[in-house]
């Protein structure tokens, strides 16, 4: 039995190695990469059309998985779309002699149609192998989750390292080409995974079990509805520095003082340090979970999004790059301490026929609703404050003025969060309760677990 649990962890650590390995590719350097060929502008869009597809295509993928096709061959057919898509960018970028927005923004829009809802199928396949191992999910899943991060920041260092001087990945179109190969790995890899059950509900069942429509009926509950509403607003801050924070560290070249600095340089590295933090702070989930809640944890994430881009503004690549590294830093808190546990927090409230349609819906408010009106108002800002014909020090502080907009937005929506949200339930289960009542402050077998995961590295 400890050996099929190891051998289960183990899978699923490679799974989300490779899942996040696809999108960190290209999700910090994108902007970089289009900046460089003429589409600095247009760098909202490709970040917002992650979020305008994440509106329907993970509630649709998610209802196959859940009623037709088993998940872990949704997750396979998926990444094979999304991989043959992104590689047909890469070889558009290739071959043309100027990289035009139209050929390119369709491909890579199909490309990420595909590829958004894959997150929420790799969750569901992750759940429903550990619960059929009998384990918990809220202990066990954060441990295998933080290979997702590493497999992430290990794509980062690649595409920033790899290649000559000059034109590295992270600023040429290699970086699709290295998305592109991760997902058609994904591709055979996940039909190893366990086999994940479909609906059994009876045919002639109502149109919206037929469709398992169900999970829409949480808006039914103020709970859920408030607890979305506030996913999407949170969303909205997701994708603005994915998209934003390389192409001004980068800036920072243009400027005498700062041109030979390591860090506008190496904009890339630098950042992936935020998956770094993302590595610890998912071993605290468990923990800060029961002690303080979704409602103290999603807390902990909106105030760590208001120093993420105070920090930013604040910092600079040489004697200010300290700032930069505490906003990677609370990074970690700000992306999982939202992404993961609300994952967990709506497993854990939903029922199997209907938990890949809620981890969907759950996208749909984040990745969906949230990422594309954040996405698309950063880009109205950034166009706005940031104008390529003024000189290099005026773009410096247009730039330092959107972070500040950023930061006060979300410090807005904290204290809103604050006044609105009421649900003061714990995210866990009777297993988790006894064996954190069995270790000091409910945290040592965690850290057992954690432990065994690190040495998978």
């Amino acid at each position: 039995m400890i050996t099929a649990v190891r051998s289960i962890k183990t899978r699923l650590s490679i799974l989300n190695f490779l899942e996040f390995a696809v999108w960190g590719s290209y999700l910090t350097s994108l902007g970089n990469f289009l900046g460089r060929n003429g589409l600095a502008e247009n760098i909202g869009w490709f970040y917002a059309i992650q979020g305008i597809v994440s509106l329907f295509m993970p509630s649709v993928i998610g209802i196959i998985a859940d009623r037709w096709v088993q998940a872990q061959r949704m997750l396979s057919i998926s990444h094979l779309l999304a991989g043959v898509f992104m590689a047909l960018a890469g070889v558009y970028c290739m071959t043309a002699d100027t990289i035009e927005f139209g050929p390119l923004f369709a491909l890579y829009t199909v490309s990420v149609a595909f590829f958004m809802p894959t997150i929420g199928l790799a969750n569901s396949v992750a759940f429903n192998a550990l619960n059929k191992h009998g384990l918990d999910t809220v202990t066990a899943f954060p441990p295998i989750r933080i290979f997702g991060t590493i497999g992430f920041i290990c794509a980062m260092l690649l595409v920033n390292f790899v290649g000559p001087e000059g034109a590295h990945f992270q600023s040429t179109y290699m970086q699709l080409f290295a998305s592109a190969a991760f997902s058609f790995i994904m591709v055979f890899y996940a039909l190893t995974m366990p086999k994940c059950p479909t609906s059994n509900a009876p045919k002639n069942g109502s149109v919206s079990d037929t469709l398992g429509l169900k999970a829409f009926q949480l808006f039914k509950q103020k709970k859920m509805a408030v607890f979305f509403l506030f996913s999407m607003l949170l969303g909205v801050s997701l994708q603005i520095t994915n998209g934003y924070a390389n192409p001004y560290i980068t800036s920072f070249e243009n400027i005498p003082e700062f041109a030979s600095a390591w860090a506008a340089r190496n904009a890339n590295a630098l950042i992936s340090l935020s998956q770094v933090s993302e590595t610890l702070c998912i071993l605290l989930i468990p923990f800060c979970l029961k002690r303080f809640g979704i409602k103290g944890v999603m807390l902990m994430a909106m105030m760590a999004w208001v120093f993420r881009f105070g920090f930013f503004g604040l910092g600079d690549p040489a004697g200010g790059v300290w700032m930069f590294v505490v906003s990677c830093i609370v990074y970690g808190i700000a992306f999982d301490f939202f992404n993961v546990s609300g994952g967990l927090y709506v497993d854990k409230q939903t029922s199997p026929e209907i938990r890949s349609s809620a981890q969907g819906l759950f996208m749909i408010m984040t990745n969906g609703f949230g990422a594309t009106i954040g996405t698309l108002a950063a880009m109205a800002v950034v166009n706005h404050f940031v104008v390529p014909t003024d000189d290099p020090s005026t773009q410096l502080e247009g730039w330092k003025t959107c972070w500040y907009l950023f930061a006060a937005y979300a410090l807005v929506v904290a204290v809103l969060f604050v006044v609105i949200f009421k649900d003061d339930s714990r995210v866990t289960d009777s297993r988790a309760v006894a064996s954190a009542e069995d270790t000091e402050s409910g945290a040592g077998s965690f850290v057992q677990e954690s432990k065994s995961a690190n040495t998978l590295r």
